[in-house]
């Protein structure tokens, strides 16, 4: 199920909660995900200036996407013509 996501704590909070729903600590993340532990922490801290490069790279080793939508883009879903 989607999850919609505005801020960078809940971005945070959501990668948080799928890497202990998987078991996995910060290192283990880190080390799946090619990146350094203090970007695990800065990331699930909900750091604004985390790179999106890496925080790609910590959602695809957790098998998460990130999916972008816009406004008219569920308008035209709500009110199909």
């Amino acid at each position: 199920m989607p999850t919609l996501i505005e801020t960078p704590e809940h971005l945070g909070d959501v990668v948080r909660h799928t890497r202990k729903a998987l078991s996995l600590t910060q290192p283990q993340l880190a080390l799946a995900a090619g990146v350094g532990v203090r970007f695990i922490v800065d990331l699930e801290a909900g750091k604004p200036t985390v790179r999106l490069e890496n925080v790609l790279r910590v959602l695809q080793a957790l098998g998460a996407t990130l999916n972008v939508s816009s406004s008219e883009d569920s308008q035209t879903q709500a009110d199909p013509k």
